[in-house]
């Protein structure tokens, strides 16, 4: 807007004033509404504002510092510069009009290049001050879009760091345990194969030469040879499974911290669902304070689908662990037989559903727990938010847990409590990339 094209109210109870002071604005190119009292002036404000006021001190019924005051009080209304057109010139007036919020004073009678200059200027700080104002706002939005992005690349930095730890030590562990694990697995088939061979010797030699000494019949019977030879077979069996559920955590171990590369990968949800509690399996046993914590898989028929495996796992690992610190904290205002009636327990459910007019796969991980509060669940996935105590939270679990659902896999994640009345997580992922 050009200084030249703004309104201007002129308030004043006087006609000849009202015509001196709208012929010398509107010569200067100025548009000009008038008022001639206090209440016609504020009636016509609810309607349009104007650029600057001009507001004769002395009228009757409200005077102009009373209009000034009624004006300053409305936030619509306040930014609108004042300048009192007066024949007071004591020192009281003044003092009073600028701590009701002018900008300015005009003598009666006025010099029509006074007037027009003052005019002028406070149009123009008015105009600098607006254009500072959205120069501020502007800065202040690209800051905050700029803070927001940072804090999500930190997420995701984060995000990225733990998992290439991740995938470094489990690579390492799974180094160190395969290995050996291997020998042992190998060596326990030709061990087996070796006391079968004994075994079948030393039947044929009992049944060639019975044992007639007493020595070697009564060492037989306490030794309780035929016991052992039965048992061994067993030891072999265990020994066997033994290995084989080395192999499963060390499966599981991999499956959960699998390295993502640039690209999706196709995966199997129920196998990352079922690493992850595997993972945390030795948190879900029972421990002094109590029971065993229940989980209940209710899965349905899926499909693969296109996604970083490693970075869902970790989502799911987050969301899982929260459960479970939230069972530990129950847990230590709860007496045991309590807890022994009432179960803890996590349902994690799948389904295919269709979902904001996508196909999608339905993870809900349901607990039994204490719930949560409204107020918290309007914040659960903002950045550093967190209701654990200091030292036992970092309000990044469920804010990187949202980054991967949402932002790296175009799907959802909401969360519905009550207090007392348990917590259900949602998570949707569309099964077309």
């Amino acid at each position: 807007m050009q200084i030249t094209d703004a309104e201007i109210l002129v308030v004043d109870d006087t006609p000849a004033n009202l015509k001196v002071v709208t012929e010398t604005l509107a010569s200067a190119g100025y548009r000009v509404a008038i008022a001639t009292s206090g209440e016609r002036a504020l009636k016509q404000l609810q309607n349009r504002v104007p650029a600057l006021i001009l507001l004769d001190i002395q009228m009757p019924g409200i005077n102009g510092f009373e209009t000034c005051k009624k004006i300053k009080e409305n936030p619509e209304l306040y930014r609108i510069p004042i300048i009192f057109l007066t024949a007071r010139s004591d020192t009281d007036s003044t003092l009073k009009g600028f701590e009701l919020g002018a900008v300015d004073y005009i003598s009666k009678p006025f010099k029509e290049p006074e007037l027009l200059a003052r005019v002028k200027i406070h149009l123009q700080l008015q105009q600098m001050t607006q254009t500072l104002e959205q120069q501020v706002s502007e800065r202040t939005q690209a800051l905050s879009s700029a803070l927001t992005e940072l804090q999500r690349y930190q997420l995701q930095l984060i995000q990225h760091e733990k998992m290439s730890a991740l995938g470094n030590l489990v690579a390492g562990i799974g180094h160190e345990i395969n290995n050996p694990l291997g020998f042992v697995d190998g060596n326990i088939l030709v061990l087996k194969e070796y006391f079968d061979d004994f075994l079948t010797y030393l039947r044929l030699y009992e049944q060639t030469y019975p044992p007639s000494n007493e020595v070697l019949s009564s060492k037989r019977r306490e030794l309780d040879i035929d016991y052992l030879l039965t048992d061994i077979d067993t030891i072999f069996e265990s020994m066997t499974k033994g290995c084989d559920l080395i192999r499963d955590v060390s499966k599981s171990i991999r499956i959960f911290s699998r390295t993502d590369t640039a690209a999706k990968l196709t995966s199997n949800l129920h196998e990352g669902l079922d690493s992850t509690l595997h993972i945390l399996k030795y948190r879900l046993k029972a421990k002094d304070s109590r029971p065993a914590i229940q989980v209940i898989r209710d899965y349905s028929e899926l499909p693969d689908i296109k996604c970083f495996p490693g970075q869902l796992n970790q989502a799911f690992m987050n969301i899982l662990a929260n459960a479970i610190d939230m069972f530990e904290e129950v847990a230590e205002n709860t007496d045991y037989a309590t807890l022994e009636t009432n179960p803890q327990s996590i349902i994690v459910r799948t389904r295919l559903v269709q979902h904001q007019e996508t196909e999608s796969v339905e993870i809900t991980i349901t607990d039994n727990g204490k719930g949560i509060s409204e107020d918290v669940c309007s914040q659960i996935f903002e950045r550093n938010f967190t209701t654990k105590s200091v030292g036992k939270g970092t309000g990044l679990g469920l804010a990187i847990a949202h980054q991967v659902i949402v932002e790296k896999h175009g799907g959802s994640l909401n969360v519905q409590s009550e207090l007392d009345q348990g917590t259900t997580f949602q998570i949707y992922l569309p099964t077309m990339d």
